[in-house]
């Protein structure tokens, strides 16, 4: 179904980075216990999770680097606590994460259109416009145009146009679909469903009989849970049920995610805890 042009800009779903697996670690245990963390605490998970050691102490160098997480030294081993930004970042990352899917209110049939561009030259300006803008749901139906069924997120536009320094270079406009063209046709060029459901269909798959035992395989199956999960909000763009295919496979998904979160995270945690506290 149409041409995807958002969802094979943001890559496939292959093996995960060092650094992507840490974000979600952080997000998922540190920015809740707001406690810091030993190298070693992150080393075994990381390293539970498939990652060489010296990959994880790269993420975490790297991390670091981007003033997410900082160092605190006691004696010869090392904490790292979460910045200011770095709780900033990661509270509203967990905040799109953890509601997305859930089911919204009945659509008004508005659009909201953004006309921008960024010339070719300019390329990783062009790939931080496209990342953020498919986060906040938009897609990309041809060159220049952006457009989402959630007029509301015209703030969350404009909050990203000023950040990247092209705001006076873009127009918006918010209005129902007219008589030229269908909507239909408008949903398949701008996003690819077909493929996103592809990936719902996997994450089912890979989750669905997945019964960890109690310690470290319940905490590992925990985080690659939320992993995968938080791959959604860019690949999905959320649209009304009168845009989706009947029995939309997301809905099954979120309520897959729900159901195993909740199963897992007592046991999840209970092992952080444990793990940090050495």
């Amino acid at each position: 179904m149409g041409t995807g042009k958002v969802l094979t800009r943001r890559g496939g779903n292959g093996a995960a980075s060092a650094r992507s697996l840490l974000l979600t670690v952080l997000g998922e245990f540190v920015l809740p216990f707001g406690e810091p963390v030993w190298t070693s605490t992150f080393l075994h998970v990381l390293g539970g999770l498939g990652v060489e050691e010296k990959s994880s102490r790269q993420a975490i160098t790297r991390t670091a680097a981007d003033g997410w997480i900082v160092s605190r030294r006691e004696g010869r081993r090392v904490r790292w606590e979460l910045t200011p930004a770095g709780r900033r970042m990661l509270t509203e990352g967990a905040e799109r994460i953890y509601s997305f899917g859930v089911g919204g209110r009945p659509w008004d049939g508005r659009w909201l259109v953004v006309m921008t561009s960024v010339p070719e030259s300019q390329r990783r300006l062009r790939h931080q416009l496209h990342t953020r803008l498919a986060w906040a749901g938009f897609g990309n139906p041809t060159a220049g145009m952006w457009v989402s069924p959630h007029p509301d997120r015209e703030a969350e536009v404009k909050q990203i146009m000023a950040d990247l320094g092209i705001g006076s270079t873009a127009f918006s406009f918010v209005g129902p679909f007219a008589a030229i063209g269908s909507e239909a046709e408008l949903v398949a060029r701008a996003w690819n469903l077909d493929e996103v459901a592809e990936r719902y269909a996997a994450f089912l798959d890979r989750f669905s009989g997945m019964r960890p035992q109690p310690g470290d395989p319940m905490l590992q199956a925990q985080v690659w849970l939320v992993h995968e999960w938080r791959r959604f909000p860019l690949l999905d763009p959320m649209l009304p049920d009168a845009l989706l295919p009947p029995g939309w496979i997301g809905r099954q998904a979120r309520r897959l995610f729900d159901d195993k979160h909740a199963a897992w995270k007592e046991g999840a945690e209970r092992r952080w805890r444990e793990l940090a506290a050495g």
